[in-house]
């Protein structure tokens, strides 16, 4: 017999039980168990650790109003993955007046190793000091962020950013290219 005892229940369980009776002690169990995950996914979007707290709480907020279109076509991790994705894309967007206000234009002029940018292997994004290389994440678009994040950072798979992300497999792969030879370039012109 399957106990009901809300630490047992699976992810899926568990969110349907939250549909189902609005319980918001169940959610309080859904939230400790991803509010780490979801914090990190909204660091990576912020400049501080009080923004990616204030983010990590709008998006639990949102989630409790969402809960119920979630569908079970996927592991609840993921669908959170992508509402949460999603929730920081539309943030960084809302908020992107600020960032161009901060952000040089950058030339779309590469006087070295041009032929070099064609083919960023992953040794290459490896290789670059940390230090600048966050300087380069904040520079380019978030969509390209997010994407570098989720491969290298969460160590994703092709398939998983496909899920995620709601694209082909090969539009993933292109979006990955280009990423990488965006951020590769700001780099090097910083």
């Amino acid at each position: 017999m399957k106990t009901t005892n809300s630490i047992e229940l699976t992810d899926e369980e568990l969110v349907y039980k939250i549909v189902e009776t609005n319980n918001t002690h169940l959610f309080a169990v859904l939230y400790d168990r991803f509010s780490g995950v979801v914090y990190n996914k909204c660091y990576g979007f912020s400049k501080s650790k009080e923004e990616a707290e204030d983010l990590t709480h709008d998006v639990f907020i949102q989630l409790f109003i969402k809960l119920r279109t979630f569908k079970g076509k996927s592991k609840f991790s993921t669908w959170l993955y992508s509402f949460t994705y999603n929730f920081c894309v539309n943030y960084v967007q809302r908020n992107s007046h600020k960032k161009k206000e901060k952000v040089t234009v950058v030339s779309d002029v590469i006087k070295e190793n041009d032929s070099a940018v064609d083919e960023i292997d992953d040794a290459t994004l490896f290789e670059l000091k940390s230090d600048k290389l966050a300087k380069a994440m904040e520079i380019i678009d978030p969509n390209d962020k997010v994407i570098l994040l989720m491969k290298y950072q969460d160590d994703m798979s092709i398939k998983e950013l496909s899920q995620i992300l709601e694209i082909g497999e090969s539009a993933v792969k292109m979006r990955l290219k280009r990423a990488k030879e965006k951020i590769v370039k700001v780099y090097h012109e910083i």
